[in-house]
């Protein structure tokens, strides 16, 4: 068992979906907790398929699994069923899908089972396809194991598996039944993985919240220090941007969803052309904001000092900034390829302040290449 080092108190944030609404509960050093919190919050569990990053099975998919378990009583107790998935990206595959598939079908999974992802976006994601999948749709619980997939991935009901050429191509939106946050997990990150969320945390404030962002540039030292309180601040604050959004556009029907798609669509391509692996996914978004920012500057959407502060801001949390080989003729294919593509027509969201971003249709391609040829160097 993983004993708490911290022991604060859990805050929590609610999704407002109506009758599919969840919590989101924060935490440092309460993962004994969680068995407790799934069992309140989804009422009567019997039968729980854990699937896991290889990378946390051990302690940490083992002390969720291990709790849950002798959380049954009893006349009710808990099967506990636990499988592992390689770390990384390859692993959102067709093939996968079928195997983890099987798996829950071999171990009798039915309509009352619970399946619990312990990990970071792929892992959730995947899961969460299963989850949505297995007998038209089963409960779930996400247990993020990145500040990534605290912030962004685990939260909204976003779930998929990649084809080969394209990234989250085939999914479901399908709502987790409760989140449950623990920042002592990111004690075992290692660092660029952990800085790479904090790309995803720095997005909210230019999108959503300016108050936000002008706290995370006082912060940002005490971010990239992973200390415990600035972190369940900054976590909070995210969620809270990301509920708020997924509540008044769960299905990306309005357009407001698309927000949270700031500088993801040069990131896409940034990850595709540079090869899955070369850039963390927060790396790629770091990049991908300032290819954004650049572009919304040029259009004369927006001050050049928002560049600047988002600039500084990135860099204080030691992410990067440029990309010395980014080429636009093989960037612009893959973007063509992005969901927010209409008619043919590139679309982008772009800043307009800090704390503002709009949906921009129909943008020159000769505007676009410029953005990506001045985040060179």
């Amino acid at each position: 068992m993983v004993t708490p080092s911290q022991g604060f108190e859990v805050s929590s944030v609610n999704v407002p979906l109506g009758g599919r609404s969840y919590s989101i509960q924060i935490s440092s050093g309460a993962s004994d907790g969680f068995a407790a919190s799934i069992r309140s919050a989804l009422g009567d569990v019997s039968h729980v398929l854990v699937i896991a990053d290889e990378a946390v099975d051990q302690p940490w998919a083992e002390s969720v699994s291990a709790a849950l378990a002798a959380s049954g009583e009893e006349a009710s107790p808990i099967r506990v069923s636990r499988t592992t998935v390689a770390s990384g990206e390859p692993s959102k595959s067709i093939a996968e899908m079928d195997r983890l598939l099987q798996w829950v079908l071999q171990k009798g999974g039915d309509r009352r089972s619970v399946i619990v992802a312990v990990g970071g976006g792929v892992i959730g994601d995947l899961a969460g396809f299963i989850a949505a999948s297995f007998a038209r749709g089963i409960r779930f619980v996400q247990v993020p194991t990145t500040l990534l997939a605290m912030v962004d991935s685990s939260v909204g009901g976003k779930t998929g598996i990649n084809l080969p050429g394209a990234k989250n191509m085939v999914g479901a939106f399908w709502q987790p039944s409760l989140v449950l946050i623990d920042t002592d997990v990111l004690s075992t990150l290692s660092q660029r993985s952990y800085l790479s969320g904090l790309a995803e945390v720095i997005k909210y404030g230019v999108i959503d919240d300016a108050e936000f962002f002008a706290e995370l540039e006082d912060q940002a030292t005490a971010l990239v220090a992973r200390k415990p309180a600035a972190l369940r601040h900054a976590i909070s604050r995210s969620c809270q941007s990301k509920a708020s959004v997924v509540g008044e556009d769960e299905r990306e029907t309005s357009g407001r969803r698309a927000i949270l798609n700031y500088g993801h669509t040069f990131a896409h391509a940034i990850e595709a052309t540079a090869g899955y692996g070369k850039f963390l996914h927060g790396e790629a978004v770091a990049i991908g904001m300032q290819m954004a920012a650049r572009l919304a500057v040029d259009l004369g959407m927006c001050d050049p000092s928002l560049l600047d502060r988002q600039t500084r801001l990135i860099q204080a949390c030691c992410l990067p900034t440029t990309w010395a080989d980014a080429d636009p003729d093989a960037m612009l294919p893959v973007m063509m390829r992005d969901k927010k593509v209409a008619h043919g027509k590139l679309r982008f969201i772009l800043p307009t302040k800090i704390g503002a971003v709009e949906m921009v249709g129909d943008v020159d391609e000769a505007a676009v290449r410029a953005a990506i040829v001045k985040l060179k160097s």
